[in-house]
């Protein structure tokens, strides 16, 4: 039996991802708040890293059954499965970025959204919702 969606603004899910990365100690965690920018795909992206291939697939995993848990919702697509350098969970109106420090770096979606409103995650925070 199919579980209920729940619709969630896309801040709840925003926070519903961080808190997915919270649960399997992602670092360098910060939300972009897209909404004010014109011609934008999302309302949110929210990036963090992970030190290892585990971790990296751990995160992506946490995230995955933190929103699927709160809204009945799974990801419209991801991406970076298979190399867990950088793995990306579409939820439409929120993408969630788990990197490895290195390609993290190398691609500097920060710099690229350098608009938005960003606000860092606090590593020590159990709970944002």
């Amino acid at each position: 039996m199919k579980e209920k969606q729940v619709d969630l603004s896309s801040k709840d899910l925003s926070d519903l991802v961080i808190h997915g990365m919270l649960e399997k100690k992602a670092t360098d965690i910060i939300l972009l708040d897209l909404r004010k920018l014109n011609n934008t795909i999302t309302d949110f992206f929210v990036i963090c890293s992970g030190n290892s291939d585990t971790q990296i697939d751990a995160i992506a995993t946490s995230i995955d059954a933190e929103v699927y848990k709160s809204s009945g919702q799974s990801p419209w697509h991801k991406e970076g499965l298979q190399n867990k350098e950088w793995i990306l969970l579409d939820f439409v109106n929120v993408v969630a970025h788990v990197f490895n420090s290195e390609k993290r770096a190398f691609f500097d979606i920060e710099s690229l959204w350098g608009d938005a409103e960003i606000t860092n995650i606090d590593e020590s925070l159990k709970t944002i919702i």
